[in-house]
Parts: C-alpha cells; sequence; structure tokens
C-alpha cells in the first residue's frame, strides 16, 4: 500500500484558498500583536513562576504558531483549482459513497480536509484525509472498484466505491 508523502498536494478551491489566507493574516497579525501584549503585560506583573496570566498567554500563543504553521504548510501544498469533474474518479474534494464487504448499507464521506470548509461550514458528513489509511486506499480509483486498507487495530477492510461525486 502506498503511505502519503508529508509533502503531498491538497486540493483547495479558490474560496477555500482565500479563506485559509484571511485566517493566516489575522493570525499573524493582530491575533500576534494581541498576545504579545499579554505576554508582556503578565511579565510586568513580576513573579512569573506563580503567574497565571503569563502561563495562559504563553499556551495561547504556542496554540496559534501550531496553527500558523499548518496553515502554512496547507497552502504551501495547495492545488487551486475549480470544481472536480462528475467522472466518477475518486479525489480530494469529492463526496464518496462507499460500501463495506459484508454490508448492506453505504456510508458517504467528504475526501479533504475540515480545515478547506472553513469554520463556519455546517456539513453533514464525516471528513477523512486523503492521507488517512481509507483516503489512501481509494484515491485514484473509480466507482465500482473494490479497495482495502488496514484499519489502526490490524485488521483489514475491504469496501467496493459505490459512487464518487464533486463536494
Amino acid at each position: 500500500m502506498a503511505q502519503p508523502t508529508e509533502q503531498s498536494t491538497i486540493w483547495v478551491t479558490q474560496e477555500a484558498y482565500d479563506r485559509l489566507h484571511e485566517e493566516l493574516d489575522h493570525l499573524r497579525g493582530e491575533v500576534r500583536a494581541d498576545i504579545t501584549a499579554k505576554i508582556a503585560s503578565a511579565r510586568d506583573e513580576g513573579d512569573l513562576k506563580e503567574n497565571g496570566g503569563y502561563h495562559a498567554a504563553r499556551e495561547e500563543q504556542g496554540k496559534t504558531e501550531a496553527r500558523i504553521r499548518q496553515l502554512e504548510d496547507m497552502m504551501r501544498r495547495a492545488e487551486v483549482g475549480e470544481k472536480r469533474a462528475d467522472d466518477g474518479l475518486v479525489e480530494s474534494g469529492m463526496i464518496v459513497t462507499i460500501k463495506f464487504k459484508g454490508e448492506t448499507e453505504t456510508e458517504s464521506f467528504l475526501l479533504g480536509s475540515r480545515d478547506l470548509l472553513g469554520r463556519d461550514s455546517a456539513i453533514d458528513h464525516t471528513v477523512y484525509s486523503p492521507e488517512s489509511p481509507l483516503g489512501v486506499a481509494i484515491l485514484g480509483k473509480r466507482k465500482g472498484s473494490k479497495a482495502s486498507y488496514q484499519a489502526p487495530n490490524g485488521k483489514t477492510i475491504s469496501l467496493e466505491i459505490i459512487e464518487a461525486k464533486p463536494f
């Protein structure tokens, strides 16, 4: 089974790319400046060991810097394009419907990243990364194809791709 690379491309619409860029600019600008001011203010209060405000600001700073790195990585790997073709090919940005071997019911999900939807997006599907074991197993396959992947518990899971439609 092919393993995803850390530098794999992620597909995004122009709208999603713009939204990510806005969030990144906001975090680099206003949010960083606000956190820096909180840390400076807390330092002025004295003993840092007992200073809850200082520790909270440093924790907030760590989370913000992690999100900045995540957004920078996503934008570096992003391929901006139009909505995917409705040709049954499983690609990032598709709603995929599968049926697990031995099951009668199907399951539908978005193959992509929840971050690309925006924080306020109300999506009624589960989201799986193309880099997840399931994503790697089905990426590039077509409607009607069968695939299998190894679950974290070591069990091999087999499935059939029922449908792949653009999100």
